[in-house]
């Protein structure tokens, strides 16, 4: 018996062998689902199973644990039916463990332990006062807005913590459904029927051009005039890429792109040195060798919104930092 594999005689039991599915490259779905039965059975069973294995005995481990001595003695008698091993040398109400139960205890032990630190974590993380909130917002809302957001809604809740994550719309909004973020500020405001997304403000675009570019000593343009310069841009999938590419197609061209990047300060630089022309929003501090123009025409703007996960519950923390992201509705930008 001590080197009978715990979990193995239970699989055989049920069945002789997992089943593959068509293509031979997974087990057929009964045989997941077998093992999930076997989850099920145990796990109910192994506080129990600890704390008789801890006290070396029925009674006592009853008394601590505040359950009836019957429930306890057919749990520990079902555990082992289901397990096909051993677990306990019984003399009397007192026990002792056998190699397997020993084996299984030391791993039952450190399974509680992950358990009780995960319930512990979500318990800290729902915390109305010092809970987690996961927030993501653009790269272009780093520098001064979100910080100053930040700063503001911690002066009401001075010990919530952030989990902040930095990346464009399309990507956070991936990270949104899979449950990694809680809220995202993001451009253009998303509409998905999973979604629950809400306007909060406008910033209105520049057109960026080198210093000794000649339209530089303007203050104001129509898009159309940029028509013939090389523009630099965000790469595809980015939301600045798809609003540039709407206003030139608006303004009557296709914008010859020389240089994609994922980052609006390094745009910045690249119309600095000359190589090309941008649409951005305006820029934390100002940039030298660049001079950013006013676009009359086309309207040049981006809608700046809050999403979420329609049906989603929200923590204390998450429902306080929503709350307070939708009273700055109209004021949320500090450029």
């Amino acid at each position: 018996m001590h080197g009978t594999p715990i979990i193995v005689p239970v699989m055989h039991q049920q069945r002789s062998e997992p089943r593959l599915s068509p293509s031979g490259d997974t087990e057929d779905i009964e045989s997941v689902e077998d093992i999930e039965d076997i989850v099920l059975r145990l796990a109910p069973r192994l506080a129990y199973f600890a704390g008789v294995a801890r006290t070396e005995h029925v009674t006592r481990a009853a008394q601590e644990m505040q359950v009836p001595q019957s429930t306890l003695s057919r749990a520990m008698v079902r555990l082992e039916q289901d397990l096909g091993v051993d677990l306990f040398a019984r003399r009397g109400r007192t026990v002792s463990l056998t190699h397997a139960g020993r084996t299984f205890h030391a791993s039952v032990e450190r399974a509680l332990a992950e358990i009780e630190r995960a319930a512990d974590e979500v318990r800290a993380d729902a915390d109305p006062a010092t809970g987690k909130v996961a927030f993501g917002f653009l790269h272009t809302m780093g520098a001064e807005t979100v910080p100053g957001l930040l700063q503001a809604f911690r002066a009401e809740h001075p010990r919530v913590r952030f989990s902040l994550v930095q990346n464009y719309g399309e990507a956070m909004i991936e990270r949104l459904r899979a449950g990694e973020l809680d809220l995202c500020l993001t451009s253009p405001v998303p509409d998905a029927p999973d979604l629950v997304a809400r306007r909060l403000d406008e910033q209105k675009l520049r057109l960026v051009v080198p210093a000794d570019h000649r339209l530089a000593a303007r203050k104001r343009i129509r898009l159309a005039e940029a028509a013939d310069e090389t523009f630099v841009t965000l790469e595809p999938g980015y939301g600045m890429r798809r609003i540039t590419d709407d206003l030139c197609k608006e303004a009557g061209f296709k914008p010859r792109i020389a240089f994609e990047g994922e980052e609006a300060e390094t745009l910045r630089g690249l119309v600095a040195a000359g190589l090309g022309v941008a649409l951005l929003p305006p820029p934390a501090v100002p940039r030298p060798g660049v001079v950013e123009l006013t676009v009359t025409s086309p309207r040049a703007a981006r809608e700046i919104g809050v999403a979420w996960l329609e049906g989603h519950p929200d923590t204390p923390p998450v429902a306080a930092f929503k709350k307070f992201l939708l009273s700055r509705r109209g004021n949320l930008l500090t450029s």
